[in-house]
């Protein structure tokens, strides 16, 4: 898929999730900015990341009682669809696995050919960037 094919996928996700408007702090606006750039550019492992941190500044803003409330805290208090609650458990746990690598000298995986990770890189790259959009279009104002 191309740059241009992948900015494309996102201005669809817009169309077909955002019904109505949404207001988004400033931080949450840069921060989807960001992930939009690193997911059409095709670096998917920083774009997950970026949406995943999009996704928590997100329900920070909007549910978040305490600045230290962990991710899987907020998902759990919001106000979520069960299925975006679940695939956002999804997204938390997979982000966890590149962040907190457990021993980063085990990495045969990577050195013995990184496609089979390049490819699930993709794969939940689009994943996220609909969990992104469905979080933060989650409570439209008509």
């Amino acid at each position: 898929m191309t740059e241009e094919e992948r900015w494309a996928y996102l201005v669809a996700l817009d169309e077909e999730l955002l019904k109505g408007g949404v207001i988004l702090s400033e931080w949450c606006s840069f921060i989807v900015r960001e992930d939009d750039i690193a997911f059409a550019s095709g670096a998917y492992l920083a774009s997950i990341l970026t949406s995943v941190s999009g996704i928590e500044t997100y329900l920070r803003s909007e549910y978040g009682e305490k600045s230290r409330e962990r991710l899987i805290d907020l998902i759990e208090k919001a106000s979520l669809d069960p299925e975006l609650a679940k695939d956002l458990h999804t997204l938390r746990q997979y982000r966890n696995r590149w962040v907190h690598v457990d021993d980063p000298r085990d990495d045969e995986c990577l050195l013995e050919g990184s496609e089979g990770k390049e490819g699930e890189l993709e794969k939940m790259a689009f994943f996220a960037a609909r969990a992104l959009r469905r979080t933060i279009y989650e409570n439209p104002w008509i």
